[in-house]
Order: C-alpha cells, then structure tokens, then sequence
C-alpha cells in the first residue's frame, strides 16, 4: 500500500466507523421513551445496563428464540442479532444478511418450513422501531416495543411486550401471527421497569426540551469531530478533541461572566440603597 492509500484507506474505515456509530446510537434511542402520567416522569431505557444485567433487556446469548409448531422466531431488542452458535439456515434470507450471514443485519428473522425447506422472513429492524405503554392507564405494567421491516417482499412486524418485574425474567416461550407476518410476544424483565421522577404535572417544559436537544447535538458534534481527527487527521492525543482549547478555557469564561453579572447587580443595589438613605 503506498502513500497516497492511506488517507483513502482512513477515510474509509472513518466512515465505517461513522455508519456504525450512527446505526448503533439510532437503534439504542430507540429503546429509551419517556411518558409523563399524572405528576409523575416514567423514563424506560431498555438497553441500559444495571449490576445483575451489563446489557439491559439484550439477550446475552445474541438472540432470543422461539419455537412454536414448526415455526421459529429469532429477535433481539435494541440491536441487531450476533450469532456465535446456532445461526439461522434457511432460504430466503436476503432481507437480513443473505445465505453467509443470515440474521446478521436485522433484529427479528422468522423460519417457517415450506415445501420442507426452511423459507425466512426478515420481519423486525432495531432502529425502525416504536415503544408504547403496555397500558396507557398503568405504566408500571410495563413497555410494548413494535419492530417493522420493510423488504423486498412483505411489510412484516414484531411486538414485544416487556414486563416490569424488579426481581424476575421470564424468557418468551410462545408467540402469536396475525396476518401474513404479524408476530408478537411477551417476556418479563427488570428492564421494563421504568425510572420515576416528580415533575408535578409541568413535565419537562420547553426550555428542559430546548436544553436536552442542545445538549445532544454538542455531544455528538464532539464525538464525530474527534473521531474524525483521530482517524482521518491522525491526532492520536488528546488533541483529537475539537476546539480543546476553547472547552479548556470555558470555566474560567463562565466564571468571569458570572463575576461580571453578581458585581453589576451589586452595584446596582448599592446605588438604590443610596438614593433612599435616611437625612439627618
């Protein structure tokens, strides 16, 4: 490989990196959902870990399965599905990961027996996702995470209601078909149990909205910039860190600016307490 390769070769594993980056932040924001129901904030966060399960409601195994009447069901949550043992094999796979990677590139593959040959359908993606309450009347019961996908041949879907049980898993042993390639089925996992915070009936309100957003495009804005510089630029330091000087000198500048502020309203209070001081 010459010289010239090698910015060719850093921007390609850049954009690699970026892609990946992008489509694994896409499918763990979809499994955070937040409600607020009377004066109370009920934030779900499927994927985060906890002491008993580093991988929240992902299944260690890289899957779960499901095998019902010559049926069977692969899906993960939060992610697409790693097979290091009993990968799917069956036709029909294009839509997620083809014949060498079948139920690689999606999060939900089902296996039906056709003719007697196994025939998969591609029928949930982790990042083209929604959650919802289980019900709208008591969300302590739990979340229903419905997963789409939209292949070649069929518009399929799974709907995975999770249970709140702080000290219970229950891996799913069944599952229901409506229409062509409909599924749905159930577990139960401390993952479902949401995080409660009192907000007294205001929620969030504008400016906490205003400010999250903003918050998350500087987050991103600094972990795109640095991943760039350290793979493209070749800056393997610290210095990978866009505008380091700028974030370096910010506590000072806000200590500053607040100085400035605090001194000018004293000033302000001194001159009225003046201009009403008693005369002898």
């Amino acid at each position: 490989m010459g010289k010239r390769d090698l910015p060719i070769s850093r921007a390609l594993v850049f954009f690699m990196l970026l892609d990946s980056l992008l489509s694994f932040a896409a499918a763990k924001a979809s499994c955070r959902f937040g409600v607020v129901h009377g004066n109370t904030l009920y934030n779900y966060s499927l994927a985060s870990p906890s002491a008993e399960f580093p991988h929240g409601i992902l299944s260690e195994d890289g899957f779960y399965k499901v095998a019902l009447n010559g049926t069977v069901l692969w899906f993960q949550l939060c992610s697409n599905m790693i097979f290091n043992h009993d990968q799917p094999a069956c036709f029909g796979c294009q839509d997620c990961g083809g014949s060498s990677r079948c139920g690689m590139t999606c999060s939900a593959l089902v296996s039906n027996n056709i003719g007697g040959y196994d025939v998969c359908t591609a029928v949930g993606n982790a990042s083209n996702s929604q959650i919802s309450l289980i019900d709208e009347n008591d969300p302590k019961k739990g979340v229903l995470a419905k997963m789409v996908s939209s292949g070649k041949t069929n518009n399929c879907s799974l709907s995975v209601a999770i249970f709140c049980d702080s000290s219970v898993v229950r891996v799913p042993t069944s599952f229901n078909l409506s229409g062509d390639c409909n599924y749905a089925t159930e577990l139960t996992h401390p993952s479902g149990c949401a995080i409660t915070v009192a907000v007294g009936g205001k929620g969030l309100g504008w400016f906490g909205t205003l400010l999250l957003i903003v918050i998350c495009l500087l987050g991103g804005h600094i972990l795109i910039g640095t991943v760039y510089r350290f793979f493209f630029l070749g800056i393997h330091s610290i210095e990978a860190i866009p505008n380091l000087e700028f974030w370096i000198s910010l506590p000072e500048r806000m200590k500053s600016l607040l100085g400035s502020i605090v001194r000018r309203f004293t000033s302000q209070s001194g001159g009225t307490r003046a201009t009403y001081a008693p005369i002898n």
